[in-house]
């Protein structure tokens, strides 16, 4: 949900408008009683969208998500249009992420709903380089990879309103997250010098599976059901924490993140439903306080990724899936998420 904050949160919501879709199509028929244990329909009846009061919802996931980018530097100056002299740089970077997840959440109320998620990261990382005007054909590659525990998160849920036929439900809710995962400055790296000396910037030899930063990020969600399609929409702020990591690099202070989506989920019958989303993220610019002056250039970068969820029960239990393609240059090119959850107690 951190990192990836936009993707995760618009999965959810994928999911949660699947299911309430195929909820909506499995209303008994007139003068039948409703099957007690179809948990589903009850949940529909009462209009909660939360975890029901003294159950538990325990949600094993996957994840993968691959990511490539081409950048193109050049160290000198231009004469004339298309012609430059110097040092022209290319690199191309591929990025493979893939986690598996234990997401435990409980009812304290039918309108609060507590949780934590326990993520396993598999990360790897490929980088191609060619100094094109040094006069030599051979590419550098580069190499990493790590794997290990991600970084806990921690949330609560609370639903503002229930049971208002024809009106929307709105949920809000406030997740933490920690640095329990190896970050990027506890990894393996060798630095990179100019011709003077000075560090320009780092090679890692291991790839991290934390983000480095604790963070909070508060989420405001609206969901309205329509037979037979349900609109939801999603807005949020992610404030990541400042944090010293010694004199090598300074005080950092991550950019923050505001983010918003919208989908619609469209029932098929009484067992299989689909959505279409699209999630935008602006993600502002970091600042790093330290002696050589080493900070990102861009001023903001917009993440927006087009999202296209899959929800089929079986039996009592609903397997999701989601895919999403990234839509700007700054976004994953693909992710692929599957979620099983399982209701338990009560």
């Amino acid at each position: 949900m951190f990192g990836r904050r936009g993707i995760s949160t618009l999965t959810a919501l994928l999911l949660c408008g699947c299911q309430i879709a195929v909820a909506q199509d499995e209303r008994p028929e007139v003068g039948e009683a409703p099957d007690p244990d179809d948990a589903d329909l009850m949940l529909l009846q009462q209009r909660s969208m939360l975890t029901p009061r003294g159950q538990w919802v325990v949600e094993p996931s996957l994840s993968y998500v691959h990511a490539n980018s081409l950048e193109v530097s050049i160290e000198g100056f231009t004469l004339i249009p298309a012609v430059a002299i110097g040092l022209i740089d290319v690199s191309e970077t591929e990025r493979d992420t893939s986690s598996s997840s234990l997401a435990l959440r409980y009812g304290v109320t039918n309108r609060v709903e507590i949780g934590v998620k326990i993520p396993y990261v598999h990360r790897e990382q490929r980088i191609r380089r060619r100094d094109i005007l040094e006069g030599t054909s051979l590419d550098t590659l580069m190499e990493s990879d790590g794997r290990g525990l991600g970084d806990i998160e921690f949330g609560i849920n609370y639903q503002f309103n229930t049971r208002d036929r024809g009106r929307p439900f709105f949920i809000g809710d406030l997740k933490l997250k920690s640095r329990t995962g190896k970050d990027p400055f506890e990894v393996d790296r060798r630095e990179i010098l100019d011709e003077e000396g000075r560090r320009i910037g780092d090679v890692l030899l291991e790839q991290p599976t934390g983000s480095g930063f604790r963070g909070a990020q508060a989420n405001l969600t609206m969901i309205y059901p329509s037979d037979p399609a349900v609109v939801f929409a999603n807005f949020s702020y992610l404030h990541n924490f400042k944090r010293d990591v010694g004199p090598a690099y300074g005080v950092i202070r991550p950019g923050q993140v505001v983010g918003a989506s919208i989908g619609l989920g469209l029932s098929l019958n009484d067992r299989t439903s689909i959505s279409f989303g699209y999630d935008h993220n602006i993600v502002y610019r970091t600042r790093v306080e330290n002696d050589e002056g080493l900070e990102p250039i861009f001023n903001r970068r917009h993440v927006g990724v087009l999202m296209w969820g899959l929800s089929h029960r079986l039996t009592q239990r609903t397997l999701s899936l989601s895919v999403g393609v990234g839509a700007t240059e700054a976004a994953p090119d693909v992710q692929v998420t599957l979620r099983f959850p399982v209701r338990v107690g009560g």
